[in-house]
């Protein structure tokens, strides 16, 4: 066929009383979270962090507490302006009841003792000494509560942040010795060759744990169904933190108001509550997005950690851990299980949905990076075989230098732009002019996606349509759209937290737990 350009309409969110809009702030300033019922949600949240981080973030609290207002013009440019929504105060905007003063704090971080821990020679043991302080606590305070807190906010001081990622060293000079002696290549080794007694596997243990602060943490606290949103002081009060010789913050961060929508949305979500839905969904439909993540196993590249994101039309998201196995295939860079392995991991994904659903999905819609393979997709079928599901497999990919679409005129061409290519595949600009802003949000001239419907039987129009849906449930901002639907756009960062710890069971638990 010839390519055909079209334009999906932008897709609209519910809120209280069944009010719909393209924008999750203005339905949250008109009308309230859609979940809001006859009285206030109580947001019953902790705090853990340092004395000095308790005191930063009860300020930020009360100031979220009230309306926090736009920037003052004449700071930034008119097409930055137009996306800022002043913040109404986190009761007026959630129909919640919000206090400044946690339910439950844990201040006996100390932040020197943090401090010597994030400085030992050996990351590994460095990130695990540091999320050791957070993780005794919290599971302390967990299993001792009669009623925990919903979720824990955990407040990390700048240089929790700096060090606690993979690639950050310590300064020579404030390198302070560990207690592990084994390095990680000899730790390598001994998963192939192990000792007579056992003692240096003890040791070399400490390598299966992420040099990554926010991944282990999340990792470790999954076993204990722990909720956690993570927070840098300098984010709550930047002021605070002013450069050298000058007023101005040393870090760049958003304006409060856009903090305050940020925050206040994951907070009400992890909280339990459901800040809005897709409207006008097709009942009885399912996404699940794939996630792979390579952990290779006795020198054998191919081997992959496999899990599966479910989402419904309301938002709500579940994730599965799968097989470990070798689904990474070198010669195309592509991920595809077993058949076994992929009839499994779809047979839990219904489970999970008939545990709240009186029948199976009439669609399941499954989301990948790559395509489907035979084997795997045999897999699939039988999982869904006499469900009467329809089983469609949708390969989304970025389109980064595949094609490039211009229009005249100051901004590049408007979201929801699609060009059908084929009956079955086409491109869709998720990412573009939005009318309702009025500007374009990105640096660059927009990429699209790459949208085939690679297995199953479905409308082409009607796939690109969920999938620009989709970009619009993201709880953990409280942004007008992503560019990449919720199937994937959390895909590399939930495989992260999934590899980043030994886990002593497969988790399935909500999306709230990982992000």
């Amino acid at each position: 066929m010839k390519p055909q350009l079209i334009h999906v309409a932008e897709p609209q969110l519910e809120f209280r009383y069944g009010q719909k809009v393209e924008h999750p702030r203005d339905g949250l300033y008109l009308f309230g979270p859609v979940d809001a019922a006859t009285a206030p949600r109580a947001v019953r949240y902790g705090v853990i962090g340092t004395p000095e981080a308790l005191r930063r973030f009860k300020e930020w609290a009360s100031r979220v507490s009230s309306y926090i207002d736009v920037p003052p013009p004449g700071r930034m440019s008119k097409d930055i302006e137009a996306h800022h929504v002043a913040f109404p105060g986190f009761s007026e905007t959630f129909y919640a009841s919000w206090s400044p003063s946690p339910a439950r704090t844990i201040t006996e971080i100390d932040e020197a003792d943090l401090r010597r821990r994030m400085n030992i020679a050996n990351r590994n043991e460095a990130v695990k000494a540091a999320v050791d302080a957070f993780v005794e606590h919290l599971v302390t305070a967990q299993n001792r509560d009669e009623f925990p807190p919903s979720f824990w906010y955990v407040v990390i001081p700048e240089f929790i942040y700096e060090l606690g990622r993979p690639k950050a060293t310590v300064p020579v000079g404030d390198r302070i010795a560990g207690q592990v002696s084994i390095s990680e290549k000899k730790a390598a080794r001994l998963a192939v060759q192990p000792t007579l007694f056992g003692e240096a596997e003890k040791e070399a243990e400490i390598y299966k744990y992420e040099r990554n602060f926010r991944r282990q943490l999340k990792a470790r606290l999954l076993n204990h169904q722990i909720v956690t949103q993570i927070v840098r002081e300098t984010t709550l009060t930047p002021h605070e933190f002013p450069k050298a010789n000058s007023t101005d913050p040393k870090r760049r961060v958003e304006d409060a108001a856009t903090i305050a929508w940020k925050l206040g949305t994951g907070s009400y979500y992890k909280s339990g509550g459901k800040p809005w839905q897709l409207a006008d969904v097709r009942p009885g439909v399912c996404y699940v997005g794939l996630v792979y993540k390579e952990q290779p196993k006795e020198n054998d590249a191919r081997w992959a950690c496999c899990a599966a994101q479910m989402f419904l039309s309301d938002g709500d998201g579940v994730v599965f851990r799968g097989a470990l196995g070798p689904w990474y295939q070198p010669d195309t860079k592509q991920y595809h299980l077993s058949r076994e392995a992929a009839r499994a991991l779809i047979a839990t994904v219904l489970e999970e949905y008939r545990r709240d659903h009186p029948d199976n999905p009439a669609e399941l819609f499954i989301h990948a990076k790559s395509s489907f393979s035979d084997e795997e997709w045999a897999g699939f079928k039988e999982a869904s075989d006499g469900t009467r599901t329809n089983l469609v497999g949708v390969q989304i990919a970025d389109a980064w230098d595949w094609l490039k679409l211009f229009r005249p005129g100051s901004y590049p061409t408007v979201r929801g732009t699609a060009m059908l290519t084929a009956g079955n595949a086409g491109f869709l600009w998720t990412s573009g002019y939005v009318p309702r802003l009025d500007t374009y949000m990105g640096p660059d001239t927009p990429n699209p996606l790459h949208v085939a419907i690679r297995r199953g039987n479905a409308d082409l129009q009607t796939v690109l349509k969920d999938v620009l849906s989709l970009t619009k449930i993201n709880f953990n901002t409280c942004l007008f759209n992503d560019r990449s639907p919720v199937t994937i756009r959390f895909a590399d960062a939930i495989g992260d937290i999934l590899v980043a710890a030994p886990v002593a069971k497969e988790p399935r638990l909500p999306f709230k737990y990982y992000i």
